[in-house]
């Protein structure tokens, strides 16, 4: 690298020769390349040097490479590796950088201690959570880390199609446990593989059910099956939640030999790396990363009987828009 050459400059060359080589696709090469330039305006923005991160890029994109050669097969339930590589603390290093923690706001302290109580006493807790970016897992553990270790490395997330079969997501994806499930919104998609994508789903359940009989878990999901987006007016509020989704969490709760607490989550992190305005089938979305502040917050335990409706249906719909609007109470307070 001559004296004029700055690290992107490193960067951008070695993604272009990847390119050239026929190992990264014009395509991929492209996301890379912006991904780079927002990441570091974000970092000068507020006076921080990108230079530190080109060997956490250069893993990056070696990491995705190994995915473009050879797709890591996700089973319904994974485990986070640690081991050749810590792909957990690789996650949290990358995001971290992102995340104006002193400004960022983590509510609801003294009902984490009571989740914590109840995890250590063998009960499970769910949180039903809104969401709203791919780094939503990593944004959660960077605010729990400091005060909360335990709980921010034990989370289960119910994770979607996408994030463990698009190439720049998986590094990611590797460093959490997952749940592995295929939403509603992409379960059709192509319409030849729905009825193994159901089998999978089945799968995915009847695991769920012996992680909760087993007690002491935690396990995070988003009942509305995506990320909020911004409205015609440019806000952005949490998606509402599918009965069904909520419904059938409490039931598998239920059936299990441990008592399982709900508890409402608001996440805060749209800035931090938003999604595309629109929903897109095909992989491979453009990432605008910023540096931002976050906030998150807990909300009391959920009283899941509490919801009443004369069919139930009603009953099911009266709960999702009961604990949704919990939720979005708790994103309104978080943004003031």
């Amino acid at each position: 690298m001559d004296k004029k050459s700055t690290p992107e400059d490193l960067l951008t060359a070695e993604l272009l020769k990847l390119q050239d080589d026929g190992l990264f696709s014009e395509k991929y090469c492209l996301i890379a390349l912006d991904f780079i330039r927002c990441y570091r305006t974000a970092l000068e923005k507020s006076g921080q040097s990108f230079a530190p991160l080109i060997p956490t890029f250069q893993l990056f994109f070696r990491l995705v490479l190994e995915q473009l050669r050879s797709p890591y097969s996700f089973e319904p339930y994974h485990k986070k590796i640690r081991h050749p590589i810590d792909y957990y603390r690789f996650s949290l290093d990358f995001i971290r950088p992102l995340i104006d923690v002193s400004h960022s706001k983590l509510s609801g302290l003294e009902i984490l201690d009571q989740m914590q109580a109840q995890i250590a006493n063998g009960d499970n807790v769910v949180f039903l959570a809104n969401h709203q970016t791919e780094a939503d897992p990593q944004a959660i553990a960077i605010l729990l880390e400091k005060n909360y270790p335990k709980l921010a490395e034990q989370i289960i997330y119910v994770a979607g199609e996408r994030v463990v079969t698009d190439p720049l997501a998986i590094p990611f994806s590797l460093g959490c446990d997952l749940l592995c499930i295929y939403s509603k919104r992409y379960i059709d998609q192509p319409p030849e593989q729905k009825a193994k994508k159901q089998l999978h789903n089945k799968n995915t359940m009847e695991l769920m059910s012996r992680l909760l009989q087993e007690g002491g878990k935690a396990i995070y999901v988003a009942p509305s099956g995506g990320r909020d987006r911004k409205d015609p007016a440019g806000h952005i509020i949490p998606a509402p939640f599918d009965p069904n989704s909520v419904e059938m969490f409490y039931l598998m709760a239920k059936k299990a030999k441990r008592p399982t607490h709900f508890y409402p989550l608001a996440l805060d992190t749209y800035d931090l790396l938003p999604p595309p305005e629109t929903i897109q089938v095909e992989l491979g979305e453009t990432r605008i990363a910023k540096r931002t502040s976050i906030r998150i917050a807990f909300g009391p335990e959920c009283n899941m009987e509490s919801y009443t409706g004369e069919t139930k249906e009603e009953r099911r719909s009266a709960k999702a828009e009961g604990i949704w609007k919990t939720v979005c109470k708790l994103y309104a307070k978080t943004r003031h």
